[in-house]
């Protein structure tokens, strides 16, 4: 190899470099125009990974290598297949003994060949090895003897190559590879909490993904078992059915892939909410869908379709649901693959039968339930749902065996209607409901395995459903299971320090297969149109029926299921100290058994949607709302004021620990009304009391709550302002802070408050406002912030004394910054509503306003009441993910004007819009 180096340009690469991109551009169309089909992706990536090996033969053939080199192509492209945004990975390959870093001919040829590949268009991923570093990182480096098991030569030294893939068969220990393989694949899922199912999955690495349909081939292929799902076949290592049921979605995944990098233009392998109804589109999906179909299979192509409450579903919604399939398919059969070439190299004992029998139909082998013979589920449908009554009960048993899961997989055909409708099947469900351990484990093994969507058909219809209400982070299949097992823990006593009072309520519970089944079947009419909530009452009342429940216990499980959004809209949205809302509350719940099996599903409920979504504070309005109606129920509600002076009594005890004066109470107290009592705690009571009667008995002014301008005093001057009082602690139930303002009222104290919060970065979780006898405002709020747990005594610090400054400034609001929106609220907006209505009493009025969070929000709602003078006397802030869902009681005499009525919603309708 000559000195001298070609030019980093010429017209040469020029032409290869246009030829190169209009092949490229022509195949990303034909792409766009026909890769919907299996046949149309699989001769798109080939053709794609065609013409960049011409492209590199040239460019190598150009820069003049030796013929003692190899081209090679490694990873995916080596595999054949290329995305149109995906890396090109080659490695150079040079004999022992060569030294590039020390040969400055060869490593200039090595540079200018790698700058052609990027000005030709390649996004090149080189190495430059001998094969004798490239037998030691395999050796080190169990990617790159992945990578390196697909190598294929491009140009260049064909012995060299022979030798290297000869060596590397040699060195391979297959039964390494096989831990390694899924030791990398246990830590890839569980980067991405080890479901298929998130909203924004990764279709290459995520489970379920095309990462996942590699890895059996690679495996299959180190150990000698085959190269491709045809041979894989062929050897008995897969059935044909699920050989062609891993190339059918092989295919999808790769479909949605490539076109994921067509619409965003560059390398990206997440179904993120912004690219979904551009993909979906590009599959020819649209928002109008049919009817749902009635599937006849599994896999990504027999997915039903239901649709939304207006007779449609999202292109998204359609394109996520052929997703979610093909991933669970996978998975199943992923699973089943592994467990087989397991059993192939475990090689050690053969002929040795280490089953355990457990009955005539199963064995126990080695921890794995395994069926007595493959078409135990054809001969036998009954021990179909045996199979997870055997699991859910059986000690020591972890899992199902793959000859167990094949079988299953095999017997979907079995599952049909006349399955269904068995009595004994019926009877052998209902057990496993009643069952007092595994019930969790077995139902999810039961989905993953699609028998539980098989046999409650209606289930089905909601296996890899969306939820687009932006706080719900699980599809409503995955959803509904969480709640099952969130009420499962209730009951178990090595969960109770989690949710003390619900387990407190669980232990006296006699039936909890009740509750189970009202968790299973919450949400079960999701996605059909109508109320689900009504939708899903009717379903539970066929399955109870179905299943001979008795008619009792049935019209508790259909009231929980039609009631089950009911106690959580009332905690947050209405007020507690109104005993006429308790009071409308408890006739609706009617009886103290429903009432506490009502609290521990909607606890559950709310705990399943997202781990952000429940907060302390949740619970303790929840808490609350509970045990007033459980007075009211009792006879208790009749009288208010023994309520009122219980907690006042309590309060003052608190007090006493804290040596306060006899009497030191009753400046605060004599301003404050029903309401305030009714609204806190005693030991909230307690601590305003500490806080603010040494300064209200020291302030003998009593001002008016209409005083706008500072008096003068006798001798003329102006007397000086009230300053404000502002304390702060960490709420005692550890959610966050809770602060406290006593200063003179005025129209816009609660916009300037919202405003220093929004300006610090903290978020309102409560807020509640009085305004006393003598003009003064005692508001309390609760808030949270970043690092709240760690910086507590400087936050509480700064609050004091910063919003105390803010308060006393007064002057104009300052104008509201702009929040950020997040992608989740681009892709799924929440459409802004503004409800205002008189209260019952027709003396003030309820304002809800749902809208798209963002920062600030709440904030520019108070500045439009504050602007109109419109008092704030309660507000009920409800974070729900990316929507909020805000109620505040107001009053002013502007509300009485229609006219003005009309302007402050539209008004607000504008800063909701943002």
């Amino acid at each position: 190899m000559g000195a001298a180096t070609p030019p980093l340009l010429d017209d040469g690469v020029g032409a290869l470099r246009q030829r190169f991109r209009d092949d490229k551009a022509a195949l990303m169309q034909r792409l766009a125009d026909h890769g919907s089909s299996t046949r149309g992706i699989r001769q798109a990536l080939s053709g794609l990974c065609r013409i960049t090996d011409q492209a590199l033969r040239e460019l190598w053939q150009r820069a003049g290598f030796k013929a003692t080199y190899s081209l090679i192509a490694v990873g995916g492209y080596g595999r054949g297949e290329l995305f149109p945004y995906s890396d090109v990975d080659v490695l150079v390959l040079m004999p022992d003994g060569m030294k590039p870093e020390q040969d400055e001919p060869l490593k200039a040829r090595l540079e200018t060949f790698i700058g052609w590949c990027w000005d030709v268009g390649l996004e090149i991923g080189s190495s430059v090895r001998t094969t004798e570093e490239c037998l030691t990182e395999a050796a080190k480096d169990v990617t790159v003897q992945t990578s390196l098991l697909e190598a294929r030569l491009l140009r260049g030294n064909k012995p060299l190559f022979n030798r290297l893939t000869h060596e590397l068969a040699q060195a391979m220990d297959a039964k390494a590879f096989f831990v390694a393989k899924t030791l990398e694949m246990q830590q890839r899922h569980n980067k991405f909490d080890n479901t298929p199912y998130a909203l924004e999955p990764n279709c290459k690495e995520s489970p379920g993904g095309l990462r996942d349909i590699q890895m059996i081939l690679w495996i299959a292929k180190a150990a000698g078992l085959g190269n491709s799902w045809d041979e894989l076949a062929r050897t008995g290592l897969a059935t044909e059915l699920e050989a062609r049921q891993m190339k059918a979605n092989e295919a999808l995944l790769s479909q949605i892939r490539a076109r994921l990098h067509l619409e965003a233009k560059r390398r990206e392998d997440r179904l993120v909410f912004d690219l979904q109804t551009a993909v979906a589109e590009s599959f020819g999906y649209r928002a109008h869908t049919p009817p749902m179909e009635v599937p006849t299979g599994d896999g990504p192509n027999h997915a039903p379709t239901p649709p939304t409450a207006k007779g449609t579903r999202r292109a998204s919604e359609v394109l996520m649901k052929r997703y979610y399939w093909a991933a669970k398919a996978v998975r199943q059969l992923n699973k089943i693959l592994l467990m087989n070439i397991e059993e192939r190299l475990a090689d050690d004992d053969v002929g040795v039968d280490r089953r355990r029998p457990l009955n005539e139909r199963f064995f126990d082998k080695g921890g794995m339930l395994e069926v007595a013979h493959d078409d135990l589920y054809v001969q036998q449908p009954h021990a179909i749902l045996e199979t997870f009554l055997i699991y859910q009960t059986t000690l020591g048993i972890k899992g199902l065996s793959a000859r167990t899961l094949r079988a299953l997989y095999n017997a979907r055909p079995v599952m049909n209607a006349a399955f269904r409708a068995d009595k004994a099947n019926r009877a052998m469900f209902l057990r496993m409901l009643k069952e007092p351990e595994g019930l969790t484990h077995a139902l999810r093994l039961m989905n993953q395995t699609s028998v539980l969507g098989r046999y409650l058909w209606v289930f089905r219809n909601i296996v890899g459903q969306m939820q687009h209400d932006l706080f719900h982070v699980y599809t409503v299949d995955q959803h509904i299971l969480m709640v099952v097992r969130n009420m499962r823990r209730f009951f178990i006593a090595e969960h109770s320090h989690e949710y003390p009072f619900c387990s407190q309520l669980a232990a006296g519970w006699d039936k909890p297969w009740q509750l189970y089944i009202a968790a299973l079947f919450h949400d079960i009419a999701k996605g059909r149109g109508g109320d689900h909530s009504v939708l899903g009452a009717h379903e539970v009342r066929v399955f109870c029926r179905e299943h001979g429940i008795a008619k009792e216990d049935c019209q508790l499980i259909e009231f929980l299921v039609k009631e089950h959004l009911t106690m959580s809209h009332v905690a947050q949205k209405q007020d507690l100290s109104d005993p006429e809302v308790i009071a409308a509350f408890a006739k609706r719940v009617g009886t103290e058994r429903r009432l506490t099996a009502l609290y521990l599903l909607t606890v559950a409920d709310i705990r399943g949607t997202s781990p952000k979504v429940w907060s302390g504070w949740k619970g303790r309005l929840l808490e609350d709302l509970y045990r007033y109606t459980l007075r009211a129920l009792g006879g208790h509600a009749a009288n208010p004021g023994a309520e009122i002076e219980a907690r006042k009594r309590e309060a003052m005890a608190i007090m006493a620990l804290h040596a306060m004066p006899h009497q030191a109470h009753k400046a605060l107290w004599d301003t404050l009304d029903v309401g305030y009592f009714m609204r806190h705690q005693a030991d909230e009571i307690a601590w305003h009391t500490r806080t603010l009667s040494k300064q209200i008995a020291q302030n003998g002014v009593v001002r008016a709550a209409s005083q706008r301008s500072l008096p003068a005093g006798a001798d003329g001057t102006t007397v000086a302002p009230e300053p404000c009082i502002v304390k702060a602690r960490l709420a005692p139930g550890g959610e966050g802070m809770q602060v406290l303002v006593y200063a003179l009222d005025q129209s816009d104290l609660f916009a300037r408050i919202c405003g220093y919060f929004d300006e610090s970065d903290f978020s309102i979780l409560d807020a509640r406002v009085h305004t006393t006898h003598n003009g003064h405002a005692l508001d309390s709020f609760q808030i949270i912030a970043p690092n709240l747990a760690e910086h507590y005594r400087e936050l509480t610090t700064m609050v004091e004394s910063r919003l105390a400054k803010t308060i006393d400034a007064r002057g104009p609001l300052p104008e509201p910054t702009m929040g950020r929106v997040s992608r989740r609220v681009k892709s799924f907006p929440v459409t802004p509503r503004v409800l205002l209505r008189p209260d019952d009493k027709a003396q003030r009025w309820l304002l809800s306003i749902s809208a798209s969070d963002r920062n600030g929000l709440l904030y520019c709602v108070s500045r439009v009441l504050a602007k109109y003078e419109v008092c704030v006397d309660l507000a009920k802030i409800t974070t729900l993910g990316e929507r909020v869902e805000d109620t505040f009681l107001i009053s002013g005499p502007q509300l009485q004007v229609n006219k003005l009525q009309i302007e402050i919603e539209t008004a607000l309708l504008k800063v909701l819009k943002g």
